[in-house]
């Protein structure tokens, strides 16, 4: 459960919204959408504690460390740290207790889930946007968290990895988990995301995905 109480967020004095309260089941997954700078990473992050809101608070069902994991957009990741995709990918083990042949057997099967099986030692540098961001997401999908907070997980990925991604949105939220997926494709979040954080105007509307984009016919679709 994801619960926000009369929560701001934004430049000191200056709120991007009006207050917003709003409280996300356990098992729900959710789209923000929005213009660029109208705020919907801003409350991703603010959600994911690492940004302070203005005022109000956000509250959830499970402890920040452990319970929840949270997609950056690529352009935050130093692509000259000195690390190869595989180590990147198994940064998704953080904090979790392993034998060494399962994690091996895990991160073997996440790198092929995302078709990165023969990219594996190749450092960041080396790697295509799509290829990086399909290695972020292998990252996240061997995480158990039960929060999973995305921030535009879409950007960069060819056909074939927005299939995958949509596969596994799926599949996590199959597996009860709580997903807040930030998108700029109003066309994929009313195929695959039920319910939708909608922020125009300065406002925030929560509400059935196909309404709303609907009735905002002066946003594009991505």
């Amino acid at each position: 459960m994801i619960r926000c109480q009369s929560l701001t967020w934004g430049a000191p004095g200056e709120p991007l919204t009006s207050p917003l309260s709003l409280e996300l089941d356990n098992g729900s997954l959710t789209a923000i959408v929005g213009a660029n700078g109208c705020g919907k990473s801003s409350l991703l992050k603010v959600m994911a504690g690492l940004q302070k809101p203005l005022a109000g608070q956000v509250t959830l069902s499970v402890p920040r460390q452990s319970g929840l994991s949270f997609l950056p957009q690529q352009q935050h990741l130093d692509r000259q740290f000195p690390i190869s995709l595989h180590e990147l990918v198994a940064a998704g083990f953080w904090g979790r207790r392993l034998s060494t042949q399962l994690r091996a057997q895990r991160l073997a099967d996440a790198l092929d889930n995302w078709h990165l099986s023969g990219l594996s030692h190749r450092p960041l540098m080396a790697l295509s946007g799509g290829e990086l961001q399909r290695a972020l997401l292998a990252r996240l999908s061997l995480t158990d968290a039960p929060i999973l907070l995305l921030d535009e997980p879409h950007a960069a990925l060819d056909e074939l990895g927005q299939q995958l991604l949509w596969e596994h949105i799926h599949a996590w939220h199959g597996e009860g988990r709580t997903l807040v997926v930030v998108c700029h494709d109003l066309a994929a979040v009313r195929q695959h995301i039920a319910q939708t954080v909608l922020i125009n105007n300065r406002q925030c509307v929560y509400g059935a995905s196909t309404e709303l984009i609907q009735q905002t016919p002066d946003m594009q679709v991505a």
